[in-house]
């Protein structure tokens, strides 16, 4: 959990994580790739390789560390601390990255992909579902680069008996509030009004268009490369 900026300033004799960040990188990507390799046998490899590049993005991994709340254990020198970078997305990818690389080394591969689905399990439910975009994720990094409260999800009402649940769920993005949706999961229910909230959004074209397609581009790019 400690930062280049802390080391930097503190003239610190300890390590910073960059080198289990980039041990980490790696791990994180054989694991999900072993994941969806098992998970979807009937998918082909340009599709496979598109949800890879979704699930291990900047976006996927900050929105890991927030429900982890990593945040409140980095270690950062005073300059980084004064500019926000514990909302830093990057440095909260990357202290995903060296978390799962520290695991590795401590527990072996197959606790450490263990681990991998168990953070990403919801992820990838949510890309199962639908066309294979992960529209919360789409949202969420619209709403960083716009500077904006990121979206909040809320279960607005719960139908049908235990074992066949349905979930009723809006969205709140900026002052303004989509759907509910209904999903027979709380994730599918997110996907499907999340997917409400972007499709709106582009719609109303302009700046939040650009924004929301370059951010489709980038996905797009990264999953055909």
């Amino acid at each position: 959990m400690t930062h280049s900026s802390y080391i930097n300033e503190a003239h610190s004799a300890r390590n910073d994580n960059e080198r289990l960040e980039f041990l980490g990188d790696s791990v994180l990507g054989l694991c999900i790739s072993h994941i969806l390799y098992e998970k979807f046998p009937d998918r082909h490899e340009g599709e496979l390789a598109r949800m890879k590049s979704i699930l291990v993005s900047e976006a996927s991994l900050s929105i890991i560390a927030a429900a982890l709340s990593l945040a409140d254990y980095l270690l950062l020198g005073r300059g980084e601390e004064n500019s926000g970078g514990r909302q830093k997305p990057a440095i909260l990818a990357d202290a995903t990255e060296a978390l799962l690389g520290a695991y590795y080394l401590d527990s072996g591969f197959e606790a450490a992909k263990a681990l991998v689905l168990r953070l990403f399990a919801d992820k990838i439910e949510a890309l199962a579902f639908g066309s294979g975009k992960d529209f919360k994720s789409i949202i969420q990094e619209y709403a960083q680069k716009r500077g904006i409260e990121l979206p909040h999800y809320e279960i607005v009402k719960t139908e049908g008996p235990e074992h066949a649940r349905h979930f009723h769920i809006s969205c709140g993005l900026d002052g303004e509030t989509f759907g509910p949706f209904e999903g027979h999961t709380k994730k599918e229910a997110e996907q499907r009004v999340a997917q409400q909230a972007f499709e709106t959004l582009r719609a109303r074209g302009g700046e939040t268009a650009r924004i929301l397609d370059a951010i489709l581009g980038t996905r797009d790019s990264s999953a055909s490369d």
